[in-house]
Order: C-alpha cells, then sequence, then structure tokens
C-alpha cells in the first residue's frame, strides 16, 4: 500500500522528522486560504501515486495569491500520468543549499534492508543509480539486530555530506530504517531531504509504502489506504481479480504466471522496449478471462503494442488463442498490434485456432519480445 506524500509527512513528522509546514486543499480558495496560513512562498503537489510529478506539471511553486491561484486551477483537476488529481498538497517552501537523498529498502539479492545516501538528491534516484552508483552510499543491515548508530554515520560520511549536517541526516536516515522496521514498510525515502541556509535538514519529500500482508497488524496505516487514488487501470484489474501493475513504457505484456511475466518484462527491456505493465492473468485462464486482459492493456493510451506470453500447463493453448479471437473480434480495427507466443498444453492447436489476420504469431519468447519491441516502435514513430 502506498501512502500519499501528506500521509508519509504525518508518519515522519510523529518520528520526529523534521517536514516543511504544510496543509491539504482540494478546491482553489481552499488553496488560497491554506496559502495564507502557511505563508508565501508554497510549493503545490499533486497527491497522486506517481513518480516525477514535477516534470509533469505537477509541482508549482507560488510567490504569492496570483501564482497560487494559477497553479490550483492548474494542478486540481489535472490528469497526472493517468491519475485525476482531486487533491493537493500546500507546503512552505523551503529555502535551501543542498538537496540530499536518504532512503531503505530491501535488497533481495543480499537478502538483507539496505540503507542508501546519496548527495545528488531532488532527481530521479534510479537514473543516478544507473549513471553513477558510486554516487549512492550503501549500508547493509541484519535485520537481527537493526541498524547501529555507526552505520548511519558510516552511510553519510561515504555519501560525502558535509561535516555541518551529518549528524542530522544520520539521525534522519536510523529513524527512517526503525519505520520501515516497525511499519513493515516495502519502502521509505525522502527525496529531497533539503539543507537550508540555516544548516538545518527539513524532509522536502515523502515516500512510504507498506507491504499489504502486514497491514493488519497497522490499522492506523490501513485506515489511510485511498481506494479513490487508483487510476481506472488499477481499478479495472481489481474487479477482473488481475496482479497488475502499471508502468511506463509503450510494450504491453501479459502473460500466465509472475515469473513468465517478469521474464518478458526483462526481455522487453533487454531488446531495447519499455513495458507499459505487469499483467498475469493467472493458471487456468479461460477465454473470457483472456479476452478481460487484453482489454485492459487495450484500455491504456501508453501501450503501442502488446505481447501475449503463455506457457500452457493448467492453462492451456486453445483456451487462450480461444479467448485472444474473442476479444479481437469485437473491434473493427485492432487498436494495438499483438504478437502472441504459446508454448506447452496444446499449444500447437491454439496456433491453429489463432486467427493470423489478427495476431502476428512467433515460435519462441524472444523473437515475440523482439517483434513487440519493432512493433512499439514503429506505432511510437
Amino acid at each position: 500500500m502506498k501512502l500519499h506524500e501528506y500521509q508519509a509527512k504525518e508518519v515522519f513528522a510523529d518520528a520526529g522528522i523534521p517536514t516543511p509546514d504544510s496543509k491539504l486543499a482540494s478546491s482553489v480558495e481552499e488553496v488560497l486560504a491554506a496559502a495564507e496560513d502557511v505563508g508565501y512562498p508554497v510549493a503545490i503537489k499533486a497527491q497522486v501515486h506517481v513518480g516525477g510529478r514535477g516534470k509533469a506539471g505537477g509541482i508549482e511553486l507560488a510567490e504569492d495569491e496570483a501564482e497560487a491561484r494559477a497553479a490550483a486551477e492548474a494542478i486540481i483537476g489535472m490528469d497526472l500520468k493517468g491519475y485525476h488529481v482531486e487533491t493537493v498538497l500546500v507546503e512552505a517552501a523551503v529555502d535551501f543549499v543542498n538537496e540530499l537523498y536518504v532512503g531503505v529498502t530491501m535488497d533481495r539479492g543480499e537478502g538483507q534492508p539496505v540503507a542508501m545516501v546519496s548527495t545528488r538528491g531532488g532527481v530521479n534516484i534510479e537514473e543516478v543509480a544507473a549513471e553513477d552508483p558510486e554516487a549512492i552510499a550503501r549500508e547493509h543491515v541484519d535485520p537481527a539486530f537493526g541498524m547501529h548508530p555507526y552505520q548511519a554515520r558510516k552511510a553519510v560520511y561515504d555519501a560525502g555530506v558535509s561535516r555541518e549536517v551529518a549528524g542530522d541526516v544520520a539521525s534522519v536516515l536510523a529513524t527512517l530504517y526503525d519505520l520501515w522496521d516497525d511499519k513493515d514498510g516495502s519502502d521509505t525515502e525522502i527525496n529531497p531531504l533539503m539543507v537550508t541556509r540555516e544548516g538545518d535538514v527539513v524532509a522536502a519529500d515523502a515516500v512510504m509504502n507498506i507491504d499489504n500482508d502486514a497491514l493488519f497488524r497497522h490499522p492506523d496505516l490501513a485506515e489511510m489506504e485511498d481506494e479513490a487514488a487508483e487510476d481506472d487501470l488499477e481499478a479495472k484489474a481489481n474487479e477482473y481479480g488481475f496482479d497488475y501493475v502499471r508502468l511506463e513504457g509503450n510494450v504491453g505484456i501479459i502473460g500466465n504466471g509472475a515469473g513468465l511475466v517478469m521474464t518478458t518484462l526483462d526481455l522487453v527491456d533487454h531488446y531495447g522496449g519499455a513495458p507499459a505493465n505487469f499483467l498475469d492473468i493467472g493458471g487456468g485462464a479461460k477465454a473470457e478471462r483472456v479476452a478481460n486482459a487484453l482489454d485492459m492493456v487495450f484500455s491504456d493510451e501508453n501501450v503501442d503494442a502488446v505481447v501475449f506470453n503463455i506457457f500452457g500447463g493448467i492453462t492451456r493453448g486453445d483456451e487462450v488463442a480461444a479467448g485472444i479471437n474473442t476479444a479481437l473480434e469485437q473491434f473493427e480495427e485492432i487498436p494495438k498490434p499483438v504478437v502472441v507466443r504459446l508454448a506447452g498444453t496444446n499449444a500447437e492447436e491454439g496456433m491453429e485456432i489463432l486467427n493470423t489476420d489478427l495476431v502476428q504469431v512467433e515460435g519462441t519468447l524472444e523473437a515475440a519480445v523482439q517483434a513487440a519491441v519493432e512493433r512499439a516502435g514503429e506505432v511510437a514513430r
């Protein structure tokens, strides 16, 4: 479960992490009243579960009432990467001299949580990790003992944080780890953790994601879940009973089994494409379920091509093929190119059933993924 920024900041503030003064607002007049209470200049920030809000126009700075009104009118009600913005956080702007990153997540390769610090805050940390991994200091933590104070200090020192604020940053990092541990977090991070001209550190953003399976232990956090925050596709996935995650690429992916879908995602990336989603239709999927999956992926405006990867076990290839035909025959014109790979139980029967006027059929997963990436590139151009 993802907390909104304002919710995560409430949790962080209760734990002692400094955060800016702020108020929620859901109308232009409420924004103006909140800005007056907080004091100009303010940041007006869309409260939706997406990254890159600033680049997408979901965060604006306002120096006065006129700018606050214009920002509120632009942000409230906007569509931000598929999410309808209904609420904004009106927050006191921070006069900063530096932006840091601090975060805690699980390093599944090492089988341990990892605390991270970087002096390159305020930008996409995934980009930093890809372009300059040495810019992120990492400290693995034994969950049996928790984070020792020296580990927090070491991570801060290794990152090159200035001595004047190193102690405060280490304290924030230690608190962030405690929250991650106590609240059954999957990710906790502050990006940016701003250093002010006075030498204080302030959490100008906040991310906190909770393991859904642990929510029964945290009824206070469970109450924060915002079902209205789901985009239309996530709501549709819940209705259909699919395991679905929306991503930011343009190659739609459908498969049966989480491992198979993850493999397909990796191959899309390997061949130069960008996955648009994770969609697992599960085992034993019948024709209607397959048709529903295609309906979902076709509904994503970001998708330019679809790769359908099915390995028959419980799921029979002929059932899958019937579902694909059923879904596609509903359209006068196929909205997105579809590439299909079938293997396993009744795969040959499925190949015979597939309407090749509607889909492109490939014999291997690699060939299917390459074809989908190429078709997506052609549509995007």
